[in-house]
């Protein structure tokens, strides 16, 4: 199935799943990819081998806002830049140069930052917690974790400690982080080694706001339409 096929959503009026690939680095596969519903693009700005310079992202953006006004109800994805324990300064200049719609911060930042990041670039804060990196946090407790940054960022996503790794965390947690999320009146995205074979068990479970795949759509460190029009319609027909 090619990317230009896409796939209907649901009425718009229920509640859905939304979708987020990350790590894009060239216009080709975007291209390919209009049409599909996908909510947000995500670009890595962190050290990886899915990095890209703010340049190049600019470009890379552009290709997203010439996506066909019919999916995604109605318009373009976000374009959301994936950071670690960038400072203000580094935000600034990355959000300018690629027009960013979403920061999505993936290190130790305090809501202090996020508070400042929406206030000052007027852009959407998504905040993203690792999920097994230590003891002391997984101990915290979801609310506690999360209740600290209320009114400074638009979304939370938990992924599996350390980020990229295609490692599954342990999904029972899944629903303390979506009941903590809902009193702070966002949405949660579930990322961590999700892929073809897993992420319509996550939807039809636990019906989290969003999913967010990288390797899981690759083929050999690729993204690969095939996966990324496969992993699409699994979602919404979950």
């Amino acid at each position: 199935m090619s990317g230009a096929e896409g796939h209907k959503r649901p009425d718009a009026k229920q509640p859905h799943t939304r979708i987020k690939i990350c790590g894009l680095r060239d216009r080709a596969t975007i291209r390919a990819m209009h049409g599909l519903n996908v909510d947000a693009i995500g670009f890595l700005f962190a050290q990886s081998k899915r990095q890209v310079s703010p340049e190049l992202a600019s470009t890379l953006i552009e290709e997203v806002r010439a996506w066909p006004s019919a999916s995604s109800e109605g318009a373009a994805p976000l374009a959301v830049g994936v950071f670690v324990n960038a400072d203000l300064a580094e935000l600034t200049s990355t959000v300018n140069t690629a027009k960013l719609d979403v920061v999505q911060l993936h290190g130790g930042e305090t809501p202090e930052l996020c508070a400042a990041v929406k206030q000052e670039l007027d852009v959407q804060v998504w905040k993203v917690f690792p999920i097994g990196r230590s003891a002391e946090e997984d101990a915290l407790g979801a609310e506690a974790r999360l209740l600290p940054f209320q009114s400074v960022v638009d979304a939370v996503l938990i992924d599996t400690a350390g980020g990229g790794t295609g490692e599954v965390f342990d999904w029972n947690i899944i629903r303390d982080y979506k009941e903590a999320a809902a009193k702070l009146g966002v949405p949660l995205y579930v990322a961590g080694g999700l892929h073809l074979d897993n992420v319509q068990q996550l939807v039809h479970d636990y019906r989290p706001g969003g999913v967010d795949v990288s390797s899981g759509v690759e083929t050999d460190g690729i993204k690969d339409i095939e996966k990324i029009s496969t992993f699409v319609r699994r979602v919404l027909e979950a």
